[in-house]
């Protein structure tokens, strides 16, 4: 079972749906965080090495969370979806977008 790191800035609206999404999911075991100092629950270096695959809606999420554990950051993959924070919590296109790129990662 793959375990899936999904992470946002403020742990608010993108990562926790992703989390909803895949929460009963046989497939993955999943978590959600944020890279942001104001994140409802921030990602830790414990996230990072429980995780299989790190998924970043933003390239500069994957630049922070680089920074702020350079060690950790590199021994996992991180891929980044590019979905913008335009959306609220379950939000109809949220869990599209979501779905799409999630769904080619775990067909893999």
């Amino acid at each position: 079972m793959l375990k899936l790191l999904v992470l946002c800035a403020k742990n608010q609206w993108r990562s926790p749906t992703a989390e909803q999404l895949y929460r009963k999911d046989v497939r993955c075991e999943v978590r959600s965080a944020g890279v942001s100092q104001q994140a409802r629950r921030r990602v830790s270096a414990k996230d990072l090495a429980w995780a299989e695959l790190v998924l970043v809606m933003e390239k500069n999420h994957r630049a922070k969370l680089q920074r702020l554990f350079p060690l950790e950051a590199q021994e996992v993959e991180i891929q980044v979806l590019d979905i913008p924070d335009d959306y609220q919590y379950m939000n109809p296109e949220l869990i599209d977008m979501l779905r799409d790129h999630i769904e080619s990662l775990l067909s893999d």
